[in-house]
């Protein structure tokens, strides 16, 4: 099947009617729920209030202005304390009186060099424009092939916009153990810039499951085995025991991750038996459900998966916003 790719003229006035309504600003909202539209419309509005405040705080004045920084920025770090970027769109961003000038210094593809701010934990963050789905071909996106995100139902709707990957920023910091490389779709290598989709609820979710695993004593570091995926490269692996084809990866709140403290690229023996197996995949799995438990908010899919001839042992981690097991 060939590719499509949206990023061409003519593809963009499809994908607009199906956007979100409104600008999505990126940073975890505690008050998440269920409902996959209303999460994003709460998370935008919370979200700008929360980095109005969080900027706003640092001018104050006052005994309490180093406690009122410290609550608003902390609403941008996430539940886990770790994320390391603000992502959203211009629109949403510009809402913010300090980061309105920093967004204009920005070139066209709003891919670099992003603006950062210093929280008073002394925690950089990174400030990531959206690049909209209508301009992408005119920011130079468009020798990266995407495809259509499929828009029958709203519950999956295209993203409002894109993070534009370039080869000088695709170490960025996402969060404490993660970069912008670890997500971007295995394919066309030697293609720049490219485009990531990416939530942050997934990076905060897999931070709690690292912090659930240090816990436990237990081997934490993660390796994201796929991370988003462009609906043109999700395609490719539909069918009976593949991919979805409404797979959260092509919307960025999804991972397949496996425990990798050696760096083999394999899972580690987890349960200490003496083999790696799809138990080691469960006791990944069973850290991701205590999370689960802890934090509603991030409630998503779970499912262990065994080794075949192409990979070990993963778990899928995502925050759709329903519990879902397979």
């Amino acid at each position: 099947m060939r590719p499509i790719n949206p990023f061409r003229s003519g593809r963009f006035s499809a994908l607009a009617r199906w956007s979100f309504p409104c600008a999505v600003l990126v940073a975890l909202i505690p008050a998440v729920t269920s409902s996959v539209p209303n999460k994003y419309a709460r998370a935008e509005v919370v979200s700008r209030r929360t980095l109005t405040l969080a900027m706003d705080s640092t001018v104050a004045g006052g005994h309490d202005e180093t406690t009122s920084s410290r609550s608003a920025y902390a609403g941008l770090t996430g539940v886990s304390g770790r994320l390391r970027v603000v992502i959203g769109t211009p629109d949403a961003l510009s809402q913010n009186p300090k980061i309105k000038p920093m967004l204009a210094k920005l070139n066209k593809s709003g891919s670099a060099p992003w603006p950062t701010l210093t929280t008073p934990d002394g925690n950089t963050l990174t400030v990531v424009p959206l690049v909209p789905l209508e301009s992408a071909r005119s920011a130079g996106f468009g020798r990266y092939r995407v495809g259509n995100w499929p828009s029958s139902n709203p519950r999956y709707a295209p993203p409002p916009g894109f993070i534009g990957v370039t080869a000088e920023n695709q170490a960025t910091s996402l969060s404490a153990h993660f970069t912008i490389r670890d997500f971007l779709t295995h394919d066309q290598g030697d293609v720049w810039p490219k485009v990531l989709v990416l939530q942050p609820t997934i990076l905060d979710k897999l931070e709690l499951i690292h912090q659930e695993l240090e816990r436990e004593g237990l081997p934490s570091r993660l390796h994201v085995m796929s991370g988003f995926r462009t609906p043109q490269y999700n395609a490719q692996g539909v069918g009976e025991g593949g991919r979805a084809t409404h797979s959260r990866h092509m919307y960025g709140d999804a991972a397949d991750v496996f425990v990798d403290a050696n760096e083999d690229g394999m899972m580690d023996d987890l349960n200490r038996d003496g083999k790696v197996s799809t138990a080691d995949a469960r006791v990944l799995l069973r850290a991701a459900e205590r999370v689960e438990a802890k934090y509603p908010a991030l409630v998503g899919g779970l499912s262990a998966y065994s080794a075949n001839s192409a990979h070990g042992p993963f778990v899928h981690v995502d925050t759709r916003g329903t519990k879902a097991r397979w």
